[in-house]
This record gives C-alpha cells, sequence and structure tokens, in this order.
C-alpha cells in the first residue's frame, strides 16, 4: 500500500491535544506533553522511512507564553532534555536539524543548545526536520519586512523592487520548500498562526487523533489522502485547475 502513495516532499504539523488527551487518561496536562515529545521522536523515523524529506513540526508558538507558568516551565524543561539527546539520534538518522522562531526570548542555554544542535547536523543528508520555537507566523513575516525596510531604508533597495521572493528569502523557513501537506491532531480546523505565507497553497488534513496517539498509521492516512486529491487534480493545486 505505502509503495502506491504520492508522497508529499514536504510535511509541516500542528502537534495539538497533548493536554486535553492527559485529561482524558486522570493524567496532568504535562504527562501529555512528555508523551507528545515520545511521538514526535517516532513520527520523525516514520516519515524518514516513508521518505518524506523535509518535516516541520510546531513545537511552541509565540502564543503559548501566556500559558500558566507552571506549564511553560515543564515545557522549557522538555525541551532542554529533548535537544540533549537529538543530537545523537540525528547523527543515528542522518537527519538535519534546524530551529525556526524568534530565539531571543528563549533562556541562553536553550539558545545554545539549539545552535550546537544545528551545527552537529549541519552536515546530515536525510530527511531536514525542523521544529518551530518560540514561532507565531505574523512576528516571522513582521521581522522579515523589517529586514527588507531596513535595506530600503540605507539606500541600498529601492521599495519598488521589493518582491515575493525578496520577502520569502527573508523568512525563517528560507531553506526549506513550501509545505505540500500540513496535518493537524485533534480536530482542530485552524493554523494557528503558523507557516501563513508558506501554506498559500498547501493541503489541509485535519484528524480527531491526539498527537500522543499519532503514529505511522495515522500519518499514512494523511498521505493518503493528499495522494487521492493529487490523483484527482492530476497533481496540480486546486487553484491551478
Amino acid at each position: 500500500m505505502e509503495e502506491n502513495l504520492n508522497i508529499p516532499e514536504h510535511v509541516a504539523i500542528i502537534l495539538d491535544g497533548n493536554g486535553r488527551w492527559a485529561k482524558a487518561k486522570g493524567m496532568p496536562r504535562n504527562y501529555g506533553h512528555m508523551q507528545g515529545a515520545k511521538a514526535v521522536e517516532d513520527i520523525l523515523v516514520d516519515a524518514r522511512d516513508l521518505g518524506i524529506k523535509y518535516l516541520t513540526v510546531y513545537a511552541f508558538s509565540t502564543e503559548n507564553w501566556s500559558r500558566p507558568e507552571a506549564e511553560v516551565s515543564a515545557l522549557m524543561t522538555i525541551l532542554r532534555n529533548y535537544l540533549k539527546t537529538s543530537i545523537k539520534k540525528s547523527m543515528k538518522n542522518n537527519v538535519r536539524c534546524r530551529v525556526i522562531g524568534d530565539r531571543t526570548a528563549l533562556s541562553q542555554d536553550i539558545q545554545d543548545a539549539i545552535a550546537e544542535l544545528e551545527e552537529a547536523t549541519k552536515g546530515n543528508t536525510g530527511l531536514t526536520f525542523t521544529i518551530a520555537i518560540n514561532y507565531g507566523s505574523r512576528d516571522e513575516i513582521t521581522r522579515a519586512v523589517r529586514k527588507v525596510a531596513d535595506k530600503v531604508e540605507k539606500g541600498e533597495l529601492a521599495a519598488a523592487d521589493i518582491t515575493e521572493k525578496m520577502i520569502a528569502e527573508n523568512l525563517d523557513t528560507n531553506f526549506l520548500p513550501d509545505p505540500d501537506l500540513l496535518i493537524r491532531t485533534c480536530n482542530e480546523q485552524r493554523i494557528s498562526n503558523y507557516l501563513l505565507w508558506q501554506c498559500a497553497y498547501t493541503e489541509f488534513y485535519y484528524t480527531p487523533v491526539a498527537w500522543p496517539d499519532f503514529n505511522k498509521q495515522e500519518l499514512v492516512k494523511a498521505i493518503e489522502s493528499y495522494s487521492g486529491r493529487n490523483r484527482k487534480f492530476g497533481g496540480l493545486k486546486q487553484d491551478q485547475v
């Protein structure tokens, strides 16, 4: 079955439902986040095995700082632990790791761990795994526009010469192709300030499955949906038909 799938080059995922999953089991929200981190590790290997070249996950948004302090602290602890073990696993699996988002709000040890992970894996040639941390698409676009505006202000660029390509090159994701498929778990059907520019022509797939329960079988279901629609439209986006 898997060999007949039209595998998307780039899959983006909004990891939703950790807290609700934990609550349904009578466990604290932090337990859900820990299990969600394990699910990320598993799905990364599954994505690689299926032939996906780029996997991007929404780990912590700019809006997540408004959550209770104890929950934010627990999320940062999980992130620290994840970053510590990622280098060894990434090298074993030939995965290149990148992080997008505004790092300046993160503690220095987390910033250092991110830099170390990116540097250690930059030569890997397999799947590119991108983690969105303190990421918000409006913030990303604003920062990109500021970079371009700075060039205009310095006289290095005329406003009339600004192009879409120029804006894209100043986004955090300038090293990535746009997502072919975006998956959101736990039955939420909104984009939540995630990759707004990049998802202009992306196929969306929503599932009621909470993120900790999302596995290879569920990933294949999402790709089957993507494959079916692309066969229907002959590989074209709907608005190109």
